[in-house]
């Protein structure tokens, strides 16, 4: 077992962690003092791209062309880019422990890494249906989206399914942009899920009926007001039928699934305060363990407009939650401050 002390760890290999990697190097951190820790195998990047670019027919996005922080028109952090900036990027390693009190994370092959500052940039994880006892949910080609290995897996069934049947169970951000690039390579596509309408968080009815209009003119099928309550599959063991629960049966040769999220909050249990599903922090993403940040999904924060604690998933937020951690952490070492943080 090796065991390798850093200043800083940036715990995460999404979007938050690439752009705290980011302003860590605008900061001036020294060769050797952060290293970024990720279970995938590639560098940061963006993750919208991934229900987008990535699945278009011709001209997808590929990376490195991706990478943090091109999202918002900022440096692309190649991994060469982490080197050049003397920081440790270390990839396809999973941290099954975290002992916060000695500050030490542990690898599943047994590493040990020290640090003195940690930000917690873990994100979230997908909603599996087989989470919830669906029967049949196990099904070959039953596809879920959050990471680039995912996106293969899509990329793949796709070509393999071509012209087929596609059923997007799931009427949120993921549901509607892979319903629209489903149809744009050309595949029948349903959608389907519980709510009245499409984006029920923040579309009103009459913002959802302009989509629903617009993806239906575009050979979307959309079925409100049901869920799918189990799934059959072929000798192969590849998805055949969809069953709602209002009794209707939907051929499938793929199902894509996106029904929500949950933060990646598992190592730190009983460790730090928490709310509201994720990690409680102050409006400098500080948690309650002294030099422990939170950022991103995994965050509960204050939410100044609604004079509240809330967690927000989204890409804009991940960003800018990083870059104030970050500042917040260099201002401290030199006896400084920053403002607070005001998301809209």
């Amino acid at each position: 077992m090796a065991e390798k002390s850093f200043k800083y760890i940036i715990l995460g290999g999404g979007v938050s962690a690439g752009y705290a990697a980011k302003e860590f190097a605008n900061q001036g951190v020294q060769p050797g003092e952060l290293a970024v820790i990720s279970k995938e195998a590639v560098a940061p990047y963006e993750r919208p791209a991934l229900s987008k670019g990535y699945l278009f027919p011709e001209g997808a996005a590929r990376l490195p062309g991706f990478h943090c922080c091109v999202g918002s028109g900022g440096e692309k952090l190649l991994p060469e880019s982490y080197k050049q900036k003397g920081i440790e990027l270390i990839l396809s390693t999973e941290i099954v422990k975290a002992d916060l009190s000695a500050k030490s994370l542990v690898s599943a092959t047994g590493d040990v890494f020290k640090y003195q500052t940690l930000i917690i940039a873990t994100g979230s994880t997908v909603l599996r249906l087989t989470d919830f006892g669906v029967k049949g949910a196990d099904s070959k080609n039953i596809l879920y989206l959050r990471e680039i290995d995912d996106a293969d897996k899509l990329v793949e069934a796709i070509k393999a399914k071509k012209g087929g049947k596609a059923v997007v169970v799931g009427g949120g951000y993921i549901g509607l942009e892979l319903s629209a690039v489903l149809r744009i390579n050309n595949l029948d596509v349903t959608m389907v899920f519980p709510e009245p309408w499409c984006m029920p968080r923040l579309f009103t009815a009459d913002i959802a009926a302009f989509y629903e209009t617009y993806y239906t003119n575009k050979g979307v099928k959309i079925i409100k007001g049901t869920v799918a309550s189990g799934f059959t599959a072929q000798p192969n063991g590849e998805v055949k039928e969809v069953q709602l629960k209002d009794g209707r049966t939907l051929e499938a040769d793929i199902v894509i699934v996106g029904v929500g999220a949950k933060p990646l909050t598992s190592l730190f249990k009983g460790q730090v305060e928490e709310d509201k599903g994720g990690i409680k922090t102050d409006a400098f993403f500080k948690t309650s363990v002294p030099d422990v940040y939170a950022v991103g999904d995994v965050a509960t924060f204050p939410l100044k407009m609604y004079g509240d604690v809330r967690r927000v998933e989204h890409v804009d937020h991940s960003r800018k939650s990083a870059e104030q951690a970050v500042k917040a952490i260099k201002a401290a070492e030199g006896g400084a401050a920053v403002e607070e943080y005001d998301y809209l």
